[in-house]
């Protein structure tokens, strides 16, 4: 257990040295917390999002963390009519006193298979809706599809702008599960992966000026960690069966084995809250959650929207929410004016 609490002392130095004020608080602020609380959080629909508001009626709380996704944001779904909306979403939640996390289900650029149901050019994000390779996109800079690439980078770094002129620190959880193969980034395998990982960080520090993004990676296997220079947050998806409230302290470990390195760990997304008793037991102090939408938080009951019981049962959504070991989103410090450390 002793390296083990050293492993949690986490220096909140920022992986690029131009990073925002904003970001190194929210930084200071996460490093502070971390291994004493963690902070409660929830992503919101893409069609309707009423997780917040739901969450809110059942325990009195919001979360600390909200999520979004500038999956409709893609230029592929854009170009076929998809109007994205998180953006204007986000800086409404951090201007309520939230912290704003987003991932980003990257519609491949090009080569969509479009065959409703399954593979539509929605879910152009999945590897079986799309040719697109990702290793030959790589392997040629002068081509078509690395160019695709780069336009799609510029088209988000130009809505995580919007949110930096606006002061606003971002979670910044893109290529995510790359490991799984089930999305077209990772399709390849680990190489082409971490270099478009590599690309994307340095387009959008040096060439977009986007330093207002703290880093989280979240490949979910070691062979496909970047580097302790391109991240500077670790995130686990952990998808427990419903109504089963384990810590995943196992996965906890397995993120700690990724780098020797002192990193953050975040359950970056999850489907049934863990248990903060059985956390604080085993262990596995993730410093944030994040409960994915739809049926993993509320259903339809004639014309109203109330919690599901299908994976969190009420009375566990109340005792996260209450419990002192978690943050809600009233519990927050005031992070604009959060201290930065000194060294």
């Amino acid at each position: 257990m002793n390296d083990w609490s050293q492993r949690m002392k986490v220096e909140p130095k920022l992986i690029n040295p131009q990073a925002d004020d904003c970001a190194r608080r929210l930084m200071a602020y996460l490093c502070d917390a971390y291994g004493k609380r963690m902070l409660t959080g929830q992503q919101i629909g893409v069609h309707a999002t009423p997780e917040m508001d739901v969450i809110q009626r059942e325990t009195g709380h919001y979360p600390a963390v909200g999520g979004f996704d500038f999956m409709n944001d893609s230029p592929s779904r854009t170009e076929r009519g998809s109007v994205g909306t998180d953006t204007a979403l986000a800086l409404q939640w951090w201007r309520a006193g939230g912290i704003v996390t987003f991932c980003w289900h990257w519609n491949a650029p090009k080569d969509l298979v479009d065959q409703p149901p399954d593979n539509g050019w929605h879910r152009g994000f999945y590897t079986t809706a799309t040719t697109f390779d990702i290793a030959n996109a790589m392997d040629d800079p002068s081509s078509e599809e690395y160019a695709l690439l780069l336009r799609d980078i510029d088209a988000i770094s130009g809505l995580l702008a919007q949110l930096r002129e606006a002061g606003v620190p971002v979670l910044w959880r893109p290529l995510h599960e790359a490991s799984g193969g089930w999305f077209w980034w990772g399709a390849k395998g680990p190489e082409p992966c971490i270099r478009l990982w590599k690309l994307m960080y340095d387009r959008m520090t040096r060439l977009h000026g986007l330093h207002n993004l703290i880093w989280v990676w979240n490949g979910q296997h070691k062979d496909w960690y970047p580097g302790d220079a391109y991240v500077d947050i670790i995130g686990e998806d952990v998808y427990s069966p419903a109504r089963n409230y384990q810590s995943n302290v196992d996965r906890f470990r397995q993120a700690l084995s990724y780098t020797n390195a002192a990193k953050i760990i975040a359950l970056s997304e999850n489907g049934p809250l863990p248990d903060p008793d059985r956390m604080i037991e085993d262990g596995a102090l993730w410093l944030w959650n994040c409960t994915w939408y739809g049926n993993f938080v509320h259903k339809q009951e004639e014309r109203e929207t109330v919690v599901s019981d299908q994976y969190t049962e009420r009375e566990m959504l109340k005792k996260v929410y209450r419990h002192p070991f978690t943050v809600t989103r009233d519990e927050l410090p005031d992070l604009i004016r959060y201290p930065l450390h000194h060294p």
